[in-house]
């Protein structure tokens, strides 16, 4: 029954985060009221979950010490360490019954069918399937307003690959999941959102490098994508406006574009007078108001949209050295993984590793605009790669793993 609440997490991510962050929020406290209980503490007994909970009290230390508002910051710090709970509680029922892959596995093919669905409903007909319309040309399917449906897939879209590798499939399986991997591919192109899909080419094309298998299934499945891509950009000139850059903006001195641009300059010169400690979880949005700091077009708002500026701006050299040393890592076992397929050694990781890291890598690139790093729904969709990731690196039952 938990497994089957706990992959539900994955459709409740549509509707807001209100219920994944109840899902989560319960099943973290469940379970580290039994491991407490039961003394059974080895599950955090690793250099990952170590160093996330030392950021976590870190946070914590910060928002009492030197926040200029202590309560709010503890809004984002009091509680963050939740999030590698329920990453480790993944990793915990994958040792205990290896049916919950099978419920993610669904639980993200039923999502995505039914996004890409209702997604090209409203691309071509400007009204989803329940009469969800949205003011902008920008498709946004069962999200409404908020514009996050290429971030939804992109983000996801690793995971269900991961998964997709461990799957015994038929062939009839393998001809679905290449259509629906390649609507997919073309919907978050179409979306609009140019962050989300270079997030989705750069775990793209980490995986189509590093994997060892599927050599025929990627071959197909890019030049179908490639082809489908040029011929919307050539047919639709809403999305070959919104796609391809404004050149006006792009002959700018901009980071990104100009507000966030402002947004980033903003929060560098908050680090500049707090480099060590920063100014507090949650508090850009308070401080970014003062003329001291205050630069540009757009220099205010709740975040500034890069999770490394904001660390540097809120936490510190410190509190971003967590992030920066966890895309090390990703980049340690990517330059690993290269020098076993040149020396033709056996692969420093597994298929599924690979798609798994690939998720990793689109939440700590830092050459990208972002949402808030401590938002209660991003930092689930972030999670989920590394629970799974956890088990295939410590789990009891890691090898030869599949459903």
């Amino acid at each position: 029954m938990w497994m089957f609440i706990i992959s539900l997490i994955i459709p409740f991510l549509i509707w807001g985060p209100f219920f994944p962050d109840l899902i989560v929020s319960l099943s973290s406290l469940v379970f580290l009221l039994y491991l407490i209980r039961n003394k059974e503490f080895s599950y955090f007994n690793n250099k990952v979950l170590i160093i996330f909970f030392v950021f976590c009290i870190y946070c914590i230390l910060i928002s009492i010490f030197i926040a200029k508002n202590t309560f709010l910051s503890f809004e984002s710090s009091l509680f963050y360490f939740r999030i590698g709970v329920f990453a480790c509680l993944i990793w915990y029922l994958i040792d205990q019954n290896k049916k919950i892959l099978t419920y993610f596995y669904y639980a993200l093919v039923i999502s995505f069918a039914v996004l890409i669905v209702d997604g090209y409903i409203q691309f071509f007909t400007g009204t989803n399937i329940i009469g969800l319309t949205v003011s902008t040309v920008r498709i946004s399917s069962f999200f409404g307003d908020e514009l996050i449906l290429g971030s939804y897939l992109s983000r996801l879209f690793p995971l269900l690959f991961a998964l997709f590798v461990l799957k015994e499939k038929k062939q009839l399986e393998l001809y679905s999941m290449s259509i629906l991997f390649t609507l997919l591919i073309i919907l978050i192109y179409i979306s609009g959102e140019r962050a989300a899909f270079f997030l989705f080419i750069l775990s793209y094309i980490f995986m189509m490098i590093f994997l060892e298998k599927f050599i025929k299934f990627k071959i197909i499945l890019s030049i179908l994508s490639l082809i489908l891509i040029v011929v919307v950009t050539l047919n639709y000139s809403e999305v070959r406006e919104r796609m391809l850059s404004d050149p006006k903006e792009t002959m700018k001195k901009s980071i990104f574009t100009p507000q966030h641009d402002s947004l980033i300059r903003t929060a560098f010169n908050m680090f500049l007078d707090k480099p060590i400690f920063g100014h507090g979880p949650k508090m850009f949005r308070v401080i970014c108001k003062d003329e001291k700091y205050a630069t540009g077009v757009t220099p205010c708002m709740t975040h500034p949209h890069n999770f490394y500026v904001q660390l540097l701006a809120e936490t510190g050299i410190i509190g971003f050295s967590f992030l920066f040393s966890a895309f090390a890592y990703v980049m340690y076992c990517a330059y690993r993984q290269f020098k076993s397929i040149v020396l033709r050694q056996k692969r420093y990781l597994t298929d599924y590793q690979v798609c798994l890291l690939a998720g990793i890598l689109i939440t700590v690139w830092p050459l990208t605009t972002n949402g808030n790093f401590f938002h209660n729904w991003l930092m689930i969709v972030y999670s989920l790669p590394v629970g799974f990731y956890l088990h295939s690196i410590y789990g009891k039952n890691r090898k030869n793993i599949s459903f």
